[in-house]
């Protein structure tokens, strides 16, 4: 079965940074581009960044840029998001996205909050 499985949110201080993963099985993960979204509360869910199958970022939200880092290990079948420099308003459910043509995967999601 199909599964993206996101780990590594947590409570972080602003200013603090957090590594999320996404272990992906059940497809063939080099296929697929990747990407992050995230959805705070009250808003509609919105795309942080994406990654190509072959490696090449094809998106990177301004409000997020200089920031966050995505990355993939294709060894591994995860994708990483590298957060840095925090702020209270990335404090959101962060998802991991997987979509081959019109076949789209999602992740449960994994809680970021960015508080003192």
């Amino acid at each position: 079965q199909v599964q993206l499985v996101e780990s590594g949110g947590g409570l972080v201080q602003p200013g603090g940074s957090l590594r999320l993963s996404c272990a992906a099985s059940g497809f063939t993960f080099s296929w697929y581009a990747m990407s992050w979204y995230r959805q705070a509360p009250g808003k509609e869910r919105e795309l942080v960044t994406e990654i190509s199958s072959g490696g090449g970022i094809t998106s990177l939200a301004d409000s997020v840029k200089g920031r966050f880092t995505i990355s993939r290990d294709t060894a591994k079948n995860t994708v990483y998001l590298q957060m840095n420099s925090l702020k209270p308003e990335d404090t959101a459910v962060y998802y991991c996205n997987a979509r081959w043509g019109s076949i789209t995967h999602w992740g449960q999601g994994t809680q970021v909050t960015v508080s003192s």
